[in-house]
């Protein structure tokens, strides 16, 4: 029998605090900006997005705007579209991610946003586990986590609020 036990990483609490201080970096990023846009990776990198641009409104009065981006693990290739749907399209973009491991997920990711005229692009993480495998920096980092090649790490929810757990 094999027996998996999972250690908390982060609780929603510090996810939550994490996700403040990221807020407060994306703005000193975009003093001069009107609009920031937000994309975040389907499933969980859209629910660190969504906190962000929660904490995002609570502290400015940038237009904040949150789209998300579908990607197949199995076939990186089939990125899904979003809508740009902008009054005025925003200069600046936040790529959004949970964990980051091997890279290739947020590489195809930024990727797929190339083909829009943004004057930037940024990457954001809330875990990095420093296991790059593709050539990608990480701009902006909730923590930094040193595992195993073995180890999981997962962002689950619990009662609707997530935390970060190793498996």
């Amino acid at each position: 029998m094999i027996f998996h036990m999972k250690k908390q990483v982060l609780d929603f609490e510090k996810i939550n605090r994490i996700c403040g201080r990221l807020a407060y970096q994306i703005l000193e990023n975009n003093i001069n900006e009107d609009e920031i846009l937000l994309v975040g990776i389907k499933e969980k990198g859209y629910e660190i997005a969504k906190i962000i641009e929660q904490k995002l409104k609570d502290i400015t009065s940038s237009k904040v705007h949150l789209k998300s981006i579908t990607i197949d693990k199995k076939n990186p290739n089939q990125i899904s579209e979003f809508d740009i749907n902008f009054n005025q399209m925003p200069k600046s973009v936040y790529l959004v991610d949970d964990v980051l491991n091997t890279g290739k997920t947020l590489m195809f990711a930024v990727n797929s946003l190339l083909k829009y005229d943004f004057d930037l692009i940024k990457t954001l993480v809330l875990i990095d586990r420093n296991h790059k495998r593709y050539p990608i920096k990480v701009d902006f980092k909730g923590i930094s986590l040193s595992t195993n090649l073995d180890d999981t790490v997962k962002l689950i929810s619990e009662n609707k609020n997530l935390e970060a757990v190793l498996v």
